[in-house]
């Protein structure tokens, strides 16, 4: 029984923490579907472009690494779930084990009762009694050993009713083990087709790669002049330190506490966009079509919805806002010694010295064609950051 109640202790412990893992993944599970719903609307607003466009390309391998991250996690799940199968095999043997054995000890209990049934010879046995002090003894002992099979029958019924109990249980994980198995082979057979349709249309655009290579051109040009923009406001910024040196942002006690808020929001924060999914990563990646080129990307690429409106991820002020001819409009908001940065947007309802709130609107994003592209940067004083790292994984509007 010691071997069985340890058991439960571990059971109930894991289960715990099962169950804690299986709702976060189920959680990003049903992000990864509704990003992958989202970027099929999207894709769909492509194809009025009879020819293989660019964006769709970079529309569609967000797909991919979206179900990937799904299939992935569904493994995930599976494992829990073969690991808790597993422990409620042992708990169920275990119980059966205990069951077995309580059996043993009652079947005795009863046969010693038949042998001693009768009232008379518990009467005899007390009135045998030497003297009272023995007599009151004997009497305990009767009682002690009523409550003793009486106990043996709960514990009986208890083991029985717990056994039937986990049984269920065990059916039950089998059964959405078998469900996970087939989502998963479902996810597996439309990443085939995903990687099918990123291939061809590989094949189509390198037939452009002059072209190509003249918007990547481009791209990097514009680029640039963000980047030194930003830095130019950044210098700016330092240039007000009086005291704390040349390369630090002096931080009134007010942008203090906002900075310290802002950190303290790491992977909390809300998406600049209240739809919309990554097409553009940070740092130096692969250009998806020429091949041994890397392009540097200094924030992340959010597509979305022609006509979406662009809000503040945190609460600040703005610090600048400029038109670069190509990249159209920029909206950069300072949080203390931290800027976000909002490019590529159409129209801008802020200006220069406003405070904004967090998740205030403060423009609508520009459209070109069938692409609705953010760029969305964030820095600390003269540093990039990656905003995936920033930015909370669920995106609830």
């Amino acid at each position: 029984m010691l071997k069985y109640n340890i058991l439960l202790i571990l059971t109930f412990i894991f289960s715990l923490a099962f169950s804690q893992s299986r709702q976060e993944l189920e959680k990003r599970k049903l992000q990864n579907e509704k990003d992958i719903s989202y970027t099929n609307e999207l894709i769909k607003k492509t194809e009025k472009n009879k020819s293989d466009s660019f964006n769709k390309l970079l529309l569609i391998n967000s797909k991919i690494t979206n179900r990937e991250k799904l299939i992935k996690d569904m493994n995930s799940e599976i494992n829990l779930l073969n690991s808790n199968i597993d422990t409620k095999h042992d708990l169920i043997s275990t119980l059966n084990s205990d069951y077995e054995n309580l059996k043993n000890e009652y079947a005795k209990v009863i046969t010693f009762y038949y042998k001693n049934r009768s009232n008379y010879d518990r009467i005899m046995f007390i009135l045998a009694s030497t003297d009272v002090n023995t007599a009151f003894k004997r009497i305990k002992y009767l009682q002690q050993y009523s409550e003793y099979r009486t106990n043996q029958v709960n514990r009986l019924l208890e083991t029985k009713a717990e056994i039937e109990k986990q049984i269920s249980e065990l059916e039950t994980m089998k059964v959405e083990k078998q469900q996970l198995l087939k989502d998963q082979q479902s996810e597996a057979n439309e990443l085939r087709k995903e990687k099918d349709d990123q291939s061809k249309i590989i094949q189509s655009l390198e037939k452009q790669k002059v072209e190509l290579r003249k918007k990547l051109d481009k791209q990097i040009q514009l680029a640039n002049e963000l980047q030194r923009e930003i830095e130019k406001v950044i210098a700016e910024e330092l240039s007000k330190a009086s005291k704390k040196g040349p390369n630090v942002f002096q931080l009134t006690p007010e942008e203090k506490k906002l900075a310290d808020n802002f950190a303290n929001n790491k992977n909390k924060l809300p998406w600049p966009t209240e739809r919309g999914v990554i097409t553009g990563c940070f740092g130096e990646n692969p250009h998806p079509v020429l091949k041994g080129i890397m392009v540097r990307n200094d924030g992340i690429d959010i597509s979305t919805t022609d006509g979406s409106y662009i809000r503040s991820v945190f609460d600040g002020v703005v610090t600048r806002v400029f038109v670069i001819p190509g990249a159209h409009t920029t909206v950069i908001i300072r949080h203390g010694n931290y800027l976000s940065v909002y490019s590529n947007l159409s129209e801008v309802f802020v200006k220069q010295g406003d405070k904004v709130k967090t998740k205030q609107s403060i423009g609508k994003i520009f459209t070109d064609d069938d692409k609705s592209v953010l760029q969305f940067q964030i820095w600390k004083e003269n540093v990039k950051l990656n905003p995936q790292d920033w930015l909370a994984s669920s995106k609830n509007g």
